[in-house]
């Protein structure tokens, strides 16, 4: 049962978000407004070494309170491939380059809420070429990718996207094909 949109209009606006009110129809003709965001699309990475072990990073998101294990990575910016927002996103945050990516996923973490989408690419192996230059991170880490439904477990992984991608490659590495 598909919803009618009658029109959105904009509350705020910033280079961030939109947040937006909808004129929306339901099916049996009921209509209200209804709030949402617009955002610009993300990606991420995850390097994964020769040895079983993804590159993640342990940091502190401030609107949860929440410590956790992410993969690095971060918006698009105008004009970028999200394929090249995730390896610049990988050396700006670790200060490592990303080996061949492959795109592994594409999730809409609340598709209820928001039209945002975050990109998750593989990465075979990554290159320590210096210093992270935007520093977001306490740790950043090889973890085993065995490890990972655990840390989900555990509620060490915050990120949607993060856990989307990590138990994706999980699930690929256990059961390949």
């Amino acid at each position: 049962m598909r919803w009618t949109v009658h029109g959105e209009r904009t509350i705020y606006d910033s280079p961030w978000m939109d947040v937006r009110l909808a004129d929306v129809e339901l099916p049996d003709g009921r209509r209200f407004d209804h709030h949402l965001v617009r955002v610009r699309p993300a990606a991420g990475v995850a390097a994964l070494d020769g040895a079983g072990r993804v590159l993640l990073i342990w940091r502190h998101r401030f609107i949860t309170g929440a410590w956790g294990w992410e993969i690095p990575g971060g918006r698009v910016e105008d004009g970028e491939d999200p394929a090249e927002s995730a390896a610049r996103e990988l050396v700006e945050e670790t200060g490592y380059r990303a080996g061949p990516l492959e795109h592994v996923l594409a999730v809409r973490p609340s598709p209820g809420l928001h039209d945002g989408i975050h990109h998750v690419y593989r990465a075979d192996g990554a290159e320590r070429i210096g210093e992270p230059t935007d520093v977001e991170a306490e740790r950043i880490e090889w973890v085993p990718l065995a490890s990972v439904p655990d840390l989900a477990a555990r509620g060490e992984i915050g990120s949607g996207a993060t856990l989307s991608g990590l138990l994706f490659l999980y699930a690929r590495s256990v059961s390949p094909g």
